[in-house]
């Protein structure tokens, strides 16, 4: 009976690591190689768009990233020149390798996709003008939009833990969708403008206010958090 409940217990965690990926404890790629496998396979799943299988694959599957952590690194690169994935990936890889896990997750993200583009390139301007050929381009289109919605509502939920709180968050994603989807303002222009207002009001909300009462004090006094053991306190009493 031992037996048999310690193995329910092994079925009922691994159930529980499925349904919740978030649970499962980080993890760090063992080497530049590792980088190089990840993206080249992460690219190569990428038909319309890379994004949207790098969540899945930087959190839910490889467990390098936790959400929060990967919107942080997205918006990064959302700002900086340059395709958004590429930056993603340099900067996944500085951060475990420096330089040079910067340079082997990009080399995964380009080399054979490259290759693979260049031969689809010749095949397209042969067939271009076959029926099936455009009907096959506008189902991927639909798939591939289906797929940055999906990741969209997938990393909604780091917001919960922004600065900005929950109801700022939203407002400035409705207004960044009526500024470009609707209105058609130029995308710069209108991640300059929300960027802006959101940086500021984020600072001001981070920003420490003197005679506050810091975050784990009042959270040990309030009865949420347990206080540190009489050998970690100033003094030693």
């Amino acid at each position: 009976m031992i037996a048999a409940s310690g193995r329910r217990g092994k079925i009922e965690a691994a159930l529980r690591l499925l349904m919740n990926p978030e649970s499962r404890p980080l993890a760090r790629p063992g080497s530049p190689r590792d980088l190089f496998i990840a993206f080249t396979l992460l690219a190569l799943q990428g038909f319309g768009g890379v994004l949207a299988v790098a969540q899945r694959v930087l959190c839910e599957q490889r467990c390098w990233l936790t959400k929060e952590e990967f919107v942080e690194i997205l918006a990064v690169g959302q700002v900086l020149p340059g395709p958004n994935v590429c930056n993603v990936a340099l900067m996944v890889g500085d951060r475990f390798f420096g330089w040079r896990g910067a340079f082997a997750a990009l080399a995964g993200m380009m080399a054979v996709p490259l290759v693979i583009v260049l031969v689809v390139t010749a095949v397209y301007a042969e067939y271009a003008l076959q029926p099936a050929v455009a009907g096959a381009l506008k189902g991927m289109g639909a798939v591939a939009a289906g797929l940055i919605v999906g990741t969209g509502f997938k990393l909604a939920g780091a917001l919960r833990v922004n600065p900005m709180g929950r109801p700022v968050c939203l407002t400035l994603i409705v207004l960044a969708f009526a500024g470009v989807a609707l209105l058609r303002w130029p995308l710069v222009w209108v991640l300059v403008g929300l960027g802006a207002i959101a940086c500021v009001y984020a600072w001001r909300r981070l920003r420490p206010v003197s005679g506050a009462v810091p975050i784990a004090n009042s959270r040990i006094e309030s009865g949420t958090a347990s206080p540190p053991p009489p050998g970690e306190r100033k003094g030693g009493i």
